[in-house]
């Protein structure tokens, strides 16, 4: 673990440095408050730092201010060195932020105890972190598959629906559905089934751009939310997906290969088309039941009547000037 030392007096500092190596700790030295904070402030910062509290340019306390001023994580355990040992000034340095406080000159075995107090306090924080990502995670993504889970790709949908319209922008939607799924269960067994669909659901989001997502709709249907894309946006994506999955067979732990298809529908609101996201998802739905009785392995489109009207004007004022 690193752990700053940030004193000025070059002695003390060869002394604190010394006793901490020892215990295999690896020093970052500072030589004042201003050098201390900027080392702190770095991607790879240590999160142990013994300050002394009189220093050059910025002393401990004020540092150990800045620090909980800016707060976030990872935390830093703080330690203030001073000659002060007056209750008074303990306190002082308290209040401004120090976990704890040693006063000069310590003794290495007390330095070492303190320090060591502070790793597993840093220790409990980082498992608390761990436990609450965990949270999060279960929370928000489907434990199969690794996407969004229904809650939230609908989360995701509303707030870039209320986004586009505010900024008058398309957005796409399209749920896919993965073709005779109930075949590969009732063939393969679940756990094929389950490793389909993660490898399915792998496949999709390397499709997707950045700021896209990809849910589970649920069971083997998957819900993909295209910020920024009009129809034909839209069906272009769909078809990168559907041709993503069909190209290249899955193959199974012993060896057989299985080639996987999807069935896809596509909506999309632009110029306001839909005044609902329940609007939205449906005329998708309504395009997904379509691709499923065509055939399958298809991409189909739900086109709002006021665009398909439009369309129509189009394609007949091209035919009126070509002739």
């Amino acid at each position: 673990m690193k752990i700053l030392v940030a004193e000025d007096e070059e002695m003390s500092r060869r002394l604190l440095t010394a006793n901490l190596s020892k215990e295999g700790y690896e020093v970052v030295p500072a030589t004042n408050g201003r050098e201390a904070w900027n080392l702190l402030q770095e991607p790879e910062a240590p999160q142990i730092a013994i300050l002394d509290w009189t220093m050059p340019e910025m002393d401990g306390v004020d540092v150990c201010v800045e620090l909980r001023k800016k707060g976030g994580e990872p935390y830093v355990y703080v330690i203030l060195l001073s000659a002060k040992s007056k209750k008074e000034e303990v306190i002082e340095g308290l209040r401004a932020g120090a976990d704890d406080y040693l006063v000069k000159p310590c003794h290495p075995l007390e330095l070492i105890a303190r320090v060591r107090s502070g790793v597993r306090i840093l220790d409990l924080q980082k498992e608390l972190i761990e436990a609450r990502e965990a949270l999060r995670i279960q929370a928000t993504q489907d434990a199969l598959t690794g996407c969004w889970n229904r809650r939230i790709i609908f989360e995701i949908l509303d707030r870039e629906f209320q986004r586009a319209k505010r900024e008058t922008v398309s957005i796409g939607v399209v749920l896919g559905d993965l073709d005779h799924f109930k075949h590969i269960n009732d063939t393969h067994g679940h756990q094929v089934g389950d490793l389909v669909l993660q490898e399915s659901s792998r496949r999709m989001r390397s499709m997707m751009r950045q700021y896209d997502a990809v849910g589970r709709y649920g069971g083997e249907e998957f819900m993909m939310v295209l910020p920024g894309c009009d129809w034909q946006k839209a069906v272009n994506q769909a078809e990168r997906v559907r041709t993503c999955l069909e190209s290249k067979p899955i193959v199974l732990p012993d060896g057989q290969p299985i080639t996987v298809t999807m069935s896809l529908g596509v909506s999309a609101s632009d110029l306001h088309t839909y005044d609902s996201v329940d609007a939205l998802v449906h005329a998708a739905d309504q395009a997904l039941y379509r691709a499923k009785n065509s055939g399958r392995n298809r991409t189909d489109l739900t086109i709002p009547w006021t665009v398909q009207k439009n369309v129509s004007r189009l394609i007949h004022s091209a035919k009126l000037r070509s002739g």
